[in-house]
């Protein structure tokens, strides 16, 4: 997760390149602890785990135990890559004196955007006394957005301080300091 600093290899997001810059940009993206390079050792373990415990099944004649190891790797396998399917959803938020851009691109690759006049937005929070900031929308002319669901609560909190901060700035004119 990165906010609060313009990616640089992007356009702006009306794609006009005399409109002013971002003060505000972020892409989240869901976390995923276990990187490919831990998949092959967990599912590795796991195989070689299956072998071992499935040969003296084999070697007592109830070889169809060995066939349940087998699928229980492979149930272990499909579960892993559908949650690295899952991690390629992300939204992207962009900050201009000009307008917030909230675009949300679901793991599918389905896109959604959200645009609004940063004078009329808000933030809206739902915050738990004991959890934390549980909820945050963009809210616009009476239409509701969340954001930063991905987010723990403490990430949540951080994020909305640096968007709020940077709807502030955008409103003032787009001074760079909220970033």
């Amino acid at each position: 997760m990165s906010f609060g600093k313009p990616d640089s290899g992007e356009r702006h997001p009306a794609g006009d390149e005399t409109a002013p810059p971002p003060v505000f940009d972020a892409t989240i993206t869901p976390h995923r602890s276990l990187g490919q390079d831990g998949f092959r050792l967990v599912m590795t373990l796991v195989c070689l785990a299956s072998v071992a415990a499935s040969i003296p099944f084999i070697v007592l004649g109830a070889w169809p135990v060995a066939g349940f190891f087998g699928l229980d790797a492979l149930a272990l396998f499909i579960a892993f890559r559908v949650n690295f399917s899952a991690a390629r959803a992300f939204e992207r938020i962009v900050v201009t004196p000009l307008e917030v851009v909230l675009r949300k691109v679901s793991h599918h690759g389905r896109e959604a955007v959200w645009r609004s006049n940063p004078a009329w937005t808000k933030l809206e929070r739902k915050t738990d006394e004991d959890y934390g900031l549980l909820h945050l929308s963009l809210v616009s002319r009476g239409q509701s957005v969340a954001v930063a669901a991905a987010l723990s609560p403490g990430e949540r909190e951080g994020f909305a301080n640096a968007l709020g901060a940077a709807l502030a700035s955008a409103r003032r004119g787009g001074d760079r300091g909220a970033a």
